[in-house]
């Protein structure tokens, strides 16, 4: 057998972009024979998928999956709208959000959970599905909700399928009340979450580097508006109370019925249930969000090649 050195897993990772561990398997089988490796990798799928790592994938699904007092989200991107409607994609997403809410698993151990019916793990089925349609795809991030008594209620917007989306959201509810009533709530929260997008569920959770920079901005504007001292902090304690009515989940009126704020509205739902109801948390994801999206300078570019 033939000695693989480090600068032959380098000369084949530089010729195919394809990961160091894999260039190194890929010599091991061929015998050191490079040009026998690069079709190795081709064959896999691990050369094609390597050459498009470099392309930025922030369209794609999000995935949801509720399992009794346990729920997962997912999401799964690619380079463009086009994939998140081929089938392929779509069960490969409800599959990786099922084995995520079999786990508490975060999206690297994610990773090497095994593929249903493939022998591969879900790293390696991505990396199988990136060769067969073409285009970068990233498992982007996990994140999981339980309650120990209530429910997990979810909703999807933009929806393909009951649990794929472009935006996906859970909630927890913590009651020892009628269940049906309680996911029935819980929806309802959810869908004003996506349209509301609170940044925290009570006052006391939301972050304290947000209400500063708040805080320092109110107070700026109200000396600004040449308001006598004396009357600045009262200012900024109204315009804080309305930054909550915006931003924090109980305090924003409830987008369903236009009046009441959902604090309000989960109270009238323990009395209807007849037992305590709290919001212990919910977790929204929206597809893309966070990814910077490449534009391209045609006449930019043109110009750098030119000179």
């Amino acid at each position: 057998m033939a000695e693989i050195t480090a600068a032959d897993v380098k000369a084949l990772r530089e010729r195919t972009s394809a990961g160091m561990m894999d260039c190194k398997k890929a010599l091991v089988a061929c015998d050191g024979n490079i040009e026998e490796a690069i079709d190795w990798l081709r064959k896999k799928g691990l050369a094609a998928a390597a050459k498009k790592s470099g392309r930025v994938a922030a369209e794609g699904l999000v995935g949801v999956c509720v399992n009794g007092t346990k729920g997962s989200l997912i999401e799964v991107n690619a380079e463009t709208d086009f994939v998140a409607r081929n089938e392929l994609f779509q069960k490969y997403v409800d599959d990786v959000v099922a084995i995520a809410c079999e786990s508490d698993a975060d999206v690297e151990a994610l990773k090497t959970k095994a593929y249903p019916n493939t022998g591969r793990n879900v790293a390696d089925e991505l990396t199988n599905l990136i060769a067969v349609i073409g285009e970068n795809m990233t498992l982007r991030r996990v994140a999981h909700m339980n309650v120990n008594n209530g429910v997990i209620a979810s909703y999807v917007h933009n929806k393909i399928s009951a649990n794929l989306g472009k935006i996906g959201i859970l909630v927890a509810l913590e009651s020892t009340g009628d269940k049906a009533k309680l996911l029935e709530l819980g929806k309802k929260i959810a869908m004003h979450i996506a349209a509301a997008n609170p940044q925290s569920t009570t006052i006391e959770d939301l972050d304290p580097a947000l209400l500063e920079r708040e805080k320092s901005v109110v107070s700026e504007q109200a000396k600004n508006s040449g308001k006598p001292e004396q009357f600045i902090a009262k200012i900024v304690e109204g315009r804080i109370r309305k930054f909550y009515e915006e931003v924090v989940l109980l305090e924003q009126v409830y987008v369903i019925d236009g009046a009441s704020k959902v604090k309000d509205v989960v109270a009238e739902a323990a009395k209807e249930i007849g037992a305590p109801i709290t919001v212990k948390g919910f977790i929204k994801f929206v597809l893309g969000e966070g990814i910077e999206k490449q534009t391209v300078d045609f006449a930019a570019e043109v110009a750098a090649q030119l000179g």
